[in-house]
């Protein structure tokens, strides 16, 4: 069986690519705008594109050709802070692509078994209602935020109108190996590793006490293939996290431990379109047999060895 990962060389993606290498030939679609093609050393030229999900009749082209069984759409402009600063172009890339994809697989594509939609947390904004439920008042506080939103909407609907196998998946904050700590806007485990790691000093935007509901990279891998195998997920949107908050300064905490050391620290003002408390139900995908492995110090400890050591 095919399956096509949009946005695969990046850290999310390459882990998935990794993974299903074994039983699917793997696709990858990426422009390396974030991602690397080191991340996916293991996939051939012949199944790596560099191109935009943007390139409409390329994608076109790539579905008709291909007819993939299974698509998990994952490339996006991923910086709240960028989708703030350009959100033309965000919106380009967020909406636009993800309806190029979606008509692409309805007009050419009857192999298609299941359209795995990359969704966000950040959906729900500043909600003070916890946990994060499907059902909750959505929010959005960034273009990043209403871009994900309407994406996982045109998915729901292209299964009510259309037929198409889809489900959306409202990622919370994962984190792993091949986090790339480099950029101001990556995932602030992989940064708050860095510090520690280099010995430099760790910024909080606020105060630390945002709680975020932290996912280990192998937790959302898990539910991926579950829900890919899964019909009864068909239309749906879930949220993926563990159902646990934890602030900031909780996860610092974690890293002077697991160093057993501290390093130095600042405030300053929160950033934009930032959330204050995050976490997520997951009755959802819990019925579908979905359960977390990971808690956080075991997940760090495991992302600490394999990213110092690599």
């Amino acid at each position: 069986m095919k399956i096509l990962i949009t946005g695969g060389a990046g850290f999310i993606g390459s882990h998935l690519a990794e993974y299903f290498n074994e039983n699917y030939e793997v696709f990858i679609l990426d422009n390396l705008s974030t991602g690397h093609r080191s991340n996916v050393s293991f996939i051939d030229e012949t199944h790596f594109i560099k191109n935009d999900i943007t390139n409409k009749s390329l994608i076109q082209e790539l579905i008709n050709k291909e007819k993939f069984d299974i698509i998990i759409h994952l490339a996006a402009v991923v910086s709240v802070v960028e989708t703030i600063d350009n959100p033309i172009l965000s919106q380009k890339v967020n909406i636009d692509g993800t309806l190029n994809l979606l008509e692409a697989n309805k007009q050419y594509n009857s192999n298609l078994k299941k359209f795995i939609f990359a969704s966000s947390a950040a959906v729900y904004g500043n909600t003070e209602l916890l946990p994060q439920k499907i059902e909750s008042f959505i929010d959005p506080e960034s273009p990043y935020a209403i871009e994900k939103y309407t994406g996982e909407q045109y998915t729901k609907l292209y299964n009510k109108l259309y037929g198409l196998p889809t489900t959306a998946l409202r990622f919370f904050n994962i984190y792993g190996p091949r986090q790339d700590p480099s950029s101001p806007y990556s995932g602030v485990l992989s940064i708050m590793n860095s510090k520690f790691y280099h010995n430099e000093s760790f910024t909080f935007f606020g105060d630390g006490k945002q709680t975020r509901d932290f996912v280990y990279i192998k937790d959302l891998v898990q539910a991926v293939s579950i829900v890919i195998n899964c019909e009864e997920s068909n239309g749906k949107i879930f949220n993926l996290g563990t159902g646990n908050q934890l602030s900031l300064l909780q996860m610092f905490e974690e890293f002077e431990k697991i160093y057993d050391k501290t390093i130095d620290y600042e405030f300053t003002e929160p950033r934009s379109g930032d959330i204050k408390y995050s976490y997520a139900q997951i009755e959802g995908l819990n019925k579908l047999g979905y359960n977390p492995k990971y808690s956080a110090q075991e997940g760090l400890k495991e992302y600490i060895n394999y990213t110092n050591n690599a």
